[in-house]
Order: structure tokens, then C-alpha cells, then sequence
């Protein structure tokens, strides 16, 4: 892949919105991931800078727009540089993996 993308399923994983890959791979195959608005079923699919994402989530519905690309897992305090919160919830700060329903 391009250095300038990252696939889908890894960003998941390194941003916490998954707590494993194996949970991102399925959050995405299941059908539960749009980018930029379209339905993206494909784990492998690249990110890049920029692409806003909607994600069903268990716990809630979150719209991000992608910042950074991961390098690694980090602590949840440096996963959340890598994206920026769009939705209304989003204005708060509360922790995501905690209680993402994976696992």
C-alpha cells in the first residue's frame, strides 16, 4: 500500500475503536463503517488524511474525521490524535475502547 494510505481495518485497531484486529476486520465485513458516506466492506480498503468516517458502533454512532495514520498501538491518549470528532457527541471527551462491546 502507498505511504500516504493505511488499510482500513489496522486504523481501526491503532485509533481503539476496536479492541483487536480481528474485532476490526469484523466491525468493517459486517457493514458497520462509511467513508466519506459509502459503505466500505473491504478491511483492506486505504485511508488517507482527510477521509471522514461513520462508524455503527455498539455503544453509539461517531462521525471522525482521519488526522494521522498509525504507526502502532498506543495509550487511548495518543489513538486520539490520529482522528477528530465531527458529531455532536464528539464535543465531549470520553474514552471509546473501554466500553466498545468487542471482546
Amino acid at each position: 500500500m502507498r505511504d500516504d494510505r493505511q488499510r482500513l481495518d489496522k486504523w481501526l485497531w491503532f485509533a481503539r475503536f476496536a479492541r483487536t484486529r480481528p474485532a476490526a476486520v469484523r466491525l468493517v465485513e459486517d457493514g458497520h463503517v462509511r467513508i466519506e458516506g459509502r459503505r466500505v466492506q473491504n478491511p483492506a480498503h486505504g485511508l488517507k488524511l482527510g477521509d471522514v468516517l461513520t462508524l455503527a458502533l455498539p455503544h453509539a454512532t461517531m462521525v471522525v474525521r482521519l488526522l494521522a495514520l498509525g504507526a502502532r498501538r498506543e495509550s487511548y491518549e495518543q489513538a486520539r490524535l490520529l482522528y477528530e470528532r465531527l458529531d455532536e457527541a464528539g464535543r465531549g471527551d470520553a474514552p471509546l475502547a473501554a466500553g466498545n462491546g468487542e471482546g
